[in-house]
């Protein structure tokens, strides 16, 4: 039950009081000629349907307002709008509507006629352009069923708050952080009347070539399973049905990080064992355990098949196995693509019909409204798709919008967005995320924190004076406080000269007459994001010239990096002694960059996904198979730095690492606990890893894997033991016979700062 707050108690009077005065003259405002169609098809609905009583079970209300829909009405409700470009006098661009756009019902009425909405994307609406949609859409079709917004939010919405990029989200390595970021921007969407937001991406990234790697929580399954549920939980709260949750759609399902070359919507060649155990383990979480309603079906194929085209991954394994009772959206052309691109629909129409059947429930922007509705009409008249098939996907949408409440409570109160946009509890977290994002990746002489009684910095670079915020958020949106400006702010006295670094020789004239040069390095948008794949991972531009001109000079170098995947370092690893890896930190990122260099925030990052010498090594991933052979003639195939490595301003000592194994043939946790102490002079985070591995098993498993991590807090000689508890169905692995089976054997657990671990324990697992 959803408690109803003292401030939201005049919401609900008036949602209710005007909502039953509307269902009762409901009939009178139905006046288009379709509309007396459906009449006489379907009589009015009186006010005691089940389906409008708020009290009833869900699945109850579906079931009755299902029974009373036309087959023209079901098929509406599978189908997206574009909001912008269709709905408004005016907009921003072609997915916004400007603040004062004022609706347009004669246009709603020509696109809509009165079947209904079923959902409505690439708006970003005020509170008062959804209530007057809402209110249209409701009072235009003869059910009374509610539109869904549906926007995109991955580490923001809107104009609201920046939050770092996922990547930097994952290398926090704190679910309560990715919790908070998804409540927040839940709340921040809500308030406008937006219901689903299209994050998080629960991906494996394990090709860096791919340029959502941004959007990614990183390479590994078990952590970017934790990370994806923390985010899910956080941003459908208790109850979808309240003004501050919206639904989450873990995408793109299932395996899109992974693609043939590291090239966006390419083939993903993986069996079904990789499937299961690799990249179906980083959406389980989030589906399984917190219950999200939503998953976009990814573009790729998988051993031939495409993703909108599997029912043994759409609806054997995620609704059968798992129980998801969401719906299924198609990632923007996905279900086109059987079409156009895979080949395996010779019409459009088979395309269309071709995806509900397989589980894919809403198409998004596939085809033209009339060639998707029309498609399906014609498929189930002819037998070519069940009605069952149709209802299951018409059912799957209902019942979402049944929980978030928009058959009873379907408008948003209007003044609820002025108290949650950008309210300080969001921008607070925004800032501990860039904080705790942080990644010291080299630090040697203790360079750095540097001496806020610097006299003379460069701030050198291209990254240096721009607030990089990633893809999916404009940079012109939030505080956009720049590395150069974080500096300038954190050291007042000192003097701060900057160069972009277009022209070599200018920037190494003002490095040379500083005492600490600091280079803003990295990548922009429109070379990592969506659709921007690199073949190689070399700093581009010349920053590589730029790097060891500048490095020549003989000053002291600190490079800041802000970027959306790993770059190929080498030459600066060996040359530059101190390296800070940024990410994307969002609107306070240089403000997180200027405490972290100069002492105030000590860095406790820790790498998502591993950071290769070489484009050659690819794909490098910590959790390969023991098979795979790592040395090159022209490389010893080492990375460059491991998955799990960050250094701090203080040092760690591992230590008693101590196992309990369950009790022959319980179902208990094996338990696990490990001393960490900080062994230096400053207080600081750590982050304790534990990877396992099985020593002998039925089929081939990863040398070791992460099997739990937390992140705490040590003052200076302090000690703590962190406890893990490991179930014992996470040591599954997918056997011959094609079962999850839990074997007994000897286990080699590690424990430590990273995925290179070296304090080692072994147990016996007894059946």
């Amino acid at each position: 039950m959803t408690k109803i707050m003292p401030n939201h108690m005049t919401r609900l009077r008036f949602v209710v009081t005007c909502g039953i005065a509307f269902f009762a003259l409901l009939p009178a405002v139905l006046v288009s000629p379709t509309s007396v169609r459906a009449q006489q098809a379907q009589p009015a609905v009186g006010a005691d349907a089940i389906y409008r009583q708020a009290n009833a079970p869900i699945e109850k209300r579906v079931d009755d307002l299902l029974g009373r829909m036309t087959l023209e009405e079901k098929v509406r409700q599978l189908d997206l709008y574009a909001g912008a470009k269709a709905l408004v006098d005016k907009r921003k661009d072609s997915t916004h509507a400007a603040a004062d756009a004022v609706f347009l019902p004669e246009k709603a009425q020509a696109l809509f006629g009165d079947l209904g909405v079923g959902g409505i994307h690439d708006l970003y609406p005020t509170p008062e352009q959804s209530n007057a949609i809402q209110r249209w859409a409701i009072s235009h079709n003869r059910l009374g069923i509610p539109v869904l917004f549906i926007e995109e939010g991955l580490h923001g919405f809107d104009t609201g708050t920046v939050f770092p990029a996922p990547i930097n989200l994952a290398a926090t390595w704190n679910p309560m952080i990715a919790r908070q970021t998804g409540a927040a921007i839940a709340s921040e969407a809500r308030a406008t009347g937006v219901g689903m937001i299209l994050a998080p991406v629960l991906d494996v990234a394990r090709d860096p070539r791919w340029g959502r790697v941004e959007e990614d929580f990183g390479e590994d399954p078990y952590l970017t399973g934790q990370l994806g549920l923390a985010y899910a939980r956080g941003a459908q709260g208790e109850s979808l049905n309240s003004d501050a949750t919206v639904v989450a759609e873990p995408k793109h399902f299932v395996g899109h990080g992974s693609p043939e070359g590291g090239t966006n919507t390419s083939p993903v060649h993986i069996g079904e064992r990789e499937l299961r155990t690799v990249m179906l383990k980083s959406f389980e979480p989030a589906i399984r355990q917190g219950h999200a309603m939503g998953v976009m079906a990814a573009y790729h194929e998988i051993d031939g098949i495409p993703i909108t085209d599997d029912p043994f991954v759409l609806k054997t394994i995620l609704r059968q196995e798992w129980g998801f009772q969401g719906f299924v959206l198609s990632d923007l052309g996905a279900i086109r693509r059987l079409y156009t691109v895979h080949d395996v629909a010779a019409t459009p129409k088979d395309a269309v019909c071709m995806a509900i059947r397989s589980g894919v429930d809403m198409q998004f922007y596939d085809f033209d409204h009339d060639v998707f509705q029309n498609a399906l009409i014609d498929c189930v008249r002819e037998g070519s798709l069940s009605q069952a098939d149709l209802d299951e996907a018409v059912r799957s949408v209902l019942r979402v919008k049944f929980a978030l409440g928009l058959f009873d409570q379907p408008f948003v109160d209007s003044g609820l967005n002025a108290k949650v946009h950008r309210s300080q509890a969001h921008l607070a977290v925004s800032l501990e995320s860039a904080r705790e994002s942080m990644t010291l990746l080299k630090n040697n002489g203790n360079l750095l924190p540097l001496s806020k009684s610097i006299q003379r910095i460069a701030v050198i670079g291209p990254n240096a004076d721009v607030a990089r915020y990633g893809d999916y958020e404009m940079e012109s949106n939030g505080e956009r406080i720049s590395m150069l400006q974080g500096i300038r702010l954190m050291v007042p006295q000192s003097t701060v000269t900057f160069d972009a670094g277009k022209d070599i020789p200018s920037a190494v004239a003002i490095a040379k007459q500083a005492d600490i040069v600091i280079l803003g390095m990295g990548e922009k948008q429109g070379i990592s994001g969506e659709g921007f794949d690199r073949s190689n991972l070399d700093l581009p531009g010349n920053q590589e010239q730029l790097l060891e001109a500048v490095v020549a000079t003989g000053k002291p170098v600190v490079l800041v990096l802000e970027n959306g995947r790993p770059l190929t370092i080498g030459w600066a690893k060996e040359h530059v002694p101190a390296i800070l890896e940024a990410w994307y930190p969002g609107e306070f990122g240089g403000k997180a960059i200027a405490e972290t260099l100069f002492g105030d925030n000590n860095p406790a990052g820790r790498l998502t996904i591993t950071f290769p010498r070489s484009t050659g090594q690819l794909p490098d991933f910590y959790n390969s198979d023991p098979s795979r052979m790592e040395k090159y003639v022209d490389d010893n195939g080492k990375p460059l730095f491991p998955f799990g490595f960050g250094l701090s301003y203080t040092t760690f000592r591992y230590g008693h690492l101590a196992v309990e194994p369950p009790a022959p043939g319980s179902h208990d946790d094996v338990q696990v606990t490990v001393e960490v102490t900080n062994t230096g002079s400053r207080e600081g985070d750590e982050v304790a890893q534990l990877y396992m591995r099985e020593d002998v098993t039925s089929v081939e498993t990863p040398r070791r894997s992460l099997e739990g991590f937390s992140r705490i807090h040590l003052k200076p000689q302090e000690t703590k033991t962190v406890s893990f508890r490991i179930p014992q169905e996470q040591l599954a692995v997918w056997n011959v016979e094609r079962e999850w089976a839990v074997e007994p054997g000897t286990f080699t657990l590690w424990a430590g700062g990273s995925s290179e671990a070296s304090l080692t324990a072994k147990f016996l697992l007894k059946p």
